[in-house]
């Protein structure tokens, strides 16, 4: 059995937009943060963000003794990884990278440190196939921005201890984020597979001239999209099922939506659907910056988590503040 050390200094192995916001986290909850990345212009790019994400990430959840000031930066991965009780790797998804990177990560971290990696489609079994210490070895994939978004799937490899999913969902439990079990390896891990899925729909009726690219948004974020961010579809189905709940809703309306999966469709993506997509996004930014949207995707982001705390205090959204000496 496995003993991992409790979490107080966490390494960001790649300072991309994932590992800048999963720094921001860290440091809000309260944790010494040492990060490295070859870039040259990494550690700049780095602190700007941590600065530009700070007040969002901070009206989540920030801890007593948080500060940003707290991170470190070298571009040496070895010294980095030196003492850290967690890493959470971020490098870009390149299957032979990410089998190196795990095995000197292995050689140079605390043998009773947990290694993390952020991957959104290769699997663990893949990732750490070359380490000495597998057993420590394991998926936490995170929805964007992690600084915001509290989802993070889980899931280990073939040689991934029990006590590390056991340790690495307390621990992501205990800072905030929603971790979810996943209890088979499949690529794409799982939310990427459900947004992959509505997404194929979506081009598919743009390309059939059903919807232009602003009314699909529309159709998706003012509808669907607003009950999905308070219950998941099962739940619905139980509240559209009225007064009999779930099996009527089974019983009775189940069968003309698998009817209706047959006529689902899948679109061809030709350079003129493309293009299309292109001008009807750019067009329905009227003009703002990916900077600026952003900021605004994450303001109303806050205020819903807020608002769920508020109705739902067995949320993550209730560990609020919560920093690592409450963990372990």
């Amino acid at each position: 059995m496995n003993v991992h050390t409790p979490v107080h200094r966490v390494a960001i192995v790649g300072t991309g937009t994932i590992g800048a916001s999963w720094a921001t986290h860290y440091l809000v909850r309260g944790f010494d943060v040492t990060a490295t990345d070859p870039g040259p212009t990494a550690e700049t790019a780095l602190r700007s963000y941590v600065e530009a994400a700070w007040d969002a990430a901070a009206s989540i959840g920030l801890a007593p003794e948080a500060s940003p000031d707290r991170l470190s930066f070298t571009a040496d991965l070895r010294q980095a990884v030196a003492d850290a009780d967690f890493v959470q790797e971020n490098a870009p998804e390149r299957p032979e990278l990410k089998v190196k990177l795990f095995a000197d990560i292995d050689d140079a971290t605390p043998p009773d440190a947990i290694i993390a990696s952020s991957s959104s489609g290769i699997t663990m079994s893949v990732i750490q196939a070359e380490c000495r210490r597998p057993e420590r070895t394991v998926i936490g994939h995170p929805f964007n921005p992690p600084h915001i978004v509290p989802l993070v799937e889980v899931v280990g490899g073939t040689r991934t201890a029990p006590e590390t999913i056991r340790d690495v969902m307390s621990f992501y439990a205990a800072i905030g984020k929603k971790p979810i079990h996943l209890k088979k390896e499949l690529p794409g891990h799982v939310a990427n597979r459900i947004q992959a899925a509505l997404y194929r729909e979506v081009v598919y009726l743009v390309q059939e001239g059903v919807l232009d690219v602003a009314d699909s948004d529309d159709a998706v974020s003012w509808g669907p999209g607003l009950r999905w961010g308070v219950m998941g579809p099962h739940l619905l189905w139980h509240l559209g099922g009225g007064e009999g709940g779930i099996q009527h809703f089974m019983d009775t309306l189940m069968p003309r939506m698998v009817a209706s999966w047959q006529e689902l469709g899948i679109p061809e993506f030709t350079p003129e659907l493309k293009e299309e997509i292109v001008g009807g996004v750019l067009e329905e930014a009227g003009g703002r910056s990916v900077d600026e949207l952003a900021a605004r995707r994450d303001a109303m982001l806050s205020a819903l988590l807020a608002v769920r705390a508020q109705h739902d205090p067995s949320g993550p959204s209730a560990t609020a503040g919560r920093g690592p000496k409450e963990e372990a």
